[in-house]
């Protein structure tokens, strides 16, 4: 989908007032979340891992939703949303896997991701999915 696309179907949206926190151990997929949803205007922390994840939302108890990859090296996006569970319990947080819905995805659920979104997915159904949960 081009940028041009991209800004057209985001026209309705404008978070300038709200941030997210996106966890992916691939950077191309971070570049693609952050096109994806810069028309939005939502400020866009960015992790690779999944303690990097816990630690950027520890710093910033202002972001309004969270974005985890599940299958991360190290801490895996599982054991980051345990951790920032414990922290916070109302914070939503969906799921984003390559894969179909597995264990790992099952578990997920079960330990507090609101939703998920497989990969890949086009940018508008990844912004009317935030929506949902960032209003």
């Amino acid at each position: 989908m081009s940028t041009e696309n991209i800004e057209t179907n985001s026209l309705n949206y404008d978070w300038s007032n709200k941030s997210i926190l996106v966890a992916d151990d691939e950077y191309i997929n971070l570049i693609f979340i952050e096109k994806s949803l810069q028309p939005t205007k939502i400020k866009i922390f960015k992790a690779q891992t999944g303690e990097q994840a816990v630690q950027l939302f520890k710093d910033n108890p202002e972001i309004n939703l969270i974005l985890m990859d599940i299958r991360m090296p190290d801490m895996d996006g599982v054991e980051a949303i345990k951790l920032i569970r414990k922290e916070n319990r109302t914070v939503p947080i969906i799921a984003f896997t390559a894969y179909a819905l597995t264990n790992n995805e099952v578990n997920a659920l079960d330990y507090g991701c609101n939703d998920y979104i497989s990969k890949p997915s086009k940018p508008q159904f990844l912004i009317q999915k935030i929506n949902e949960f960032i209003k």
